[in-house]
């Protein structure tokens, strides 16, 4: 189970990776939309909705990402007291309960919205915007199978947790 996971793993390791420079390129780009405006007195529709995208990008691919490394939120007034069974007792209970049946709803109806914008290849509501609002719909069913599969590779690690076996988190073991 612990092999599993960790390919499961590899998955957003790699997205996490990526994504994490849309961070600074949206930095950078915010950066170069208002040097434009305020000094220069010239705006772009596409450029402000370029960040609009990185934004998007960031936080829907990221989100398997941020479960890989624990820095999800969590409410955890008594999670942190409890031993390593317990808690992983309470993370198999959130996945089964929550986590999975959320992704699967989520997934099941914005499939049908972001199938419709690739079918018409959905473009910007602004002129001069980006012609590919597809392709930021497209983020909300990749969201969920990055945050499914993560989830998925979590509940593996919190199965053998369960049994009474110590598991290094991926960032205890140093693969993030």
């Amino acid at each position: 189970m612990l092999k599993v996971a960790a390919a499961l793993d590899a998955v957003n390791i790699a997205v996490g990776r990526a994504v994490r420079w849309a961070a600074l390129l949206m930095v950078l780009l915010q950066f170069g939309i208002v040097l434009l405006r305020y000094v220069f007195g010239v705006s772009y529709i596409f450029l402000t909705e370029s960040v609009l995208y990185l934004h998007g990008l960031f936080f829907m691919l990221g989100a398997g990402y941020t479960l890989l490394v624990d820095r999800h939120v969590r409410v955890d007034i008594f999670y942190a007291r409890l031993t390593e069974r317990g808690r992983a007792a309470i993370d198999v209970l959130g996945a089964v309960a929550f986590l999975f049946p959320a992704v699967i709803a989520l997934g099941w109806f914005a499939w049908p919205s972001v199938f419709r914008s690739w079918m018409m290849l959905e473009g910007s509501i602004s002129v001069g915007g980006i012609p590919a609002s597809f392709l930021l719909k497209s983020t909300i069913p990749a969201f969920c199978a990055l945050l499914a599969v993560q989830g998925l590779a979590c509940l593996l690690r919190d199965l053998v947790r369960l049994r009474g076996g110590h598991v290094p988190t991926p960032v205890e073991a140093g693969r993030t």
